[in-house]
């Protein structure tokens, strides 16, 4: 299955979503769809969404962008690097004509994208962090749109979970939730109790992911040294996150991570 899935990366994948689709720009709709595409362009490995222009309250204006550069990453499905949502929108890895959304109030610049795609013809993609608020039928959606081919899984597990960096143990738990999420690695979200939170600083860092919410970070101060945003927490988690409210996840790119008494790799993502 992940060669199936690495195998389609290259190309763009297109996928018809039955749901009605709007956006804001502060309080005007300015997209409002029951015709929206999920779009995922080359190498991207997160959609956004099409929709016909018709569909759009808004005059597009060509746009000339300067050379904008992609930020490939690294994930463990495949061997090739990817574009996560750290490349910018108007780094575009297939052929078309940049838009600039223009709306009473201001310019999106460059916030539509036109492929030259007969699939996609009269359709245009839009910049997710171009607009207000972003709806799925009347639920407002955050970060960026849902992917129907993903889902998360929350176990609870009595399997012994220690988290530690150049020795120093940083969790040590038979409490933890499992969080399975494609194609990420598992996530172990831990009780505080069984959490060394003398060692963690809050951090300013803040993250929105469309499936579990918003996320708060720590920092951990290790042997004297502040090593930057190693932990985080979902405090009011959307949907089928509700399992791991509250309890504290760490990334095992960056720390040594021992499941029942095995060492395990190091995973390789965009965080390690």
């Amino acid at each position: 299955m992940a060669d199936l899935w690495a195998s389609a990366l290259p190309e763009t994948r297109i996928h018809p979503s039955p749901k009605w689709i709007r956006a804001t720009v502060g309080d005007r709709v300015v997209v409002d769809s029951r015709s929206a595409l999920l779009v995922w362009e080359p190498r991207r490995v997160v959609a956004s969404y099409a929709v016909p222009e018709a569909d759009l309250a808004a005059d597009l204006v060509p746009y000339d962008a300067p050379a904008t550069e992609e930020r490939p990453v690294h994930v463990g499905l495949v061997n090739a690097p990817v574009l996560d949502p750290s490349t910018p929108f108007l780094a575009h890895s297939t052929p078309g004509r940049l838009l600039t959304v223009r709306v009473p109030e201001r310019d999106l610049v460059g916030a539509a994208f036109a492929p030259h795609d007969p699939d996609l013809a009269d359709h245009v993609i839009l910049d997710w962090g171009a607009f207000t608020h972003w709806l799925e039928e009347d639920e407002e959606v955050t970060g960026h749109p849902r992917d129907p081919f993903d889902r998360i899984d929350c176990l609870r597990s009595t399997r012994h979970v220690v988290i530690s960096r150049t020795g120093v143990t940083l969790a040590d738990s038979r409490r933890a939730t499992l969080l399975f999420e494609t194609p990420l690695p598992t996530r172990y979200y831990l009780p505080r109790e069984d959490v060394a939170m003398e060692l963690l600083r809050p951090s300013d860092r803040r993250t929105v992911c469309a499936y579990k919410g918003d996320a708060r970070y720590w920092s951990a101060e290790v042997e004297g040294r502040l090593v930057r945003d190693l932990a985080w927490s979902y405090e009011e988690p959307r949907h089928d996150a509700v399992p791991v409210k509250g309890m504290v996840a760490f990334f095992t790119e960056r720390l040594d991570l021992v499941l029942d008494g095995v060492p395990q790799e190091r995973p390789l993502t965009p965080w390690s």
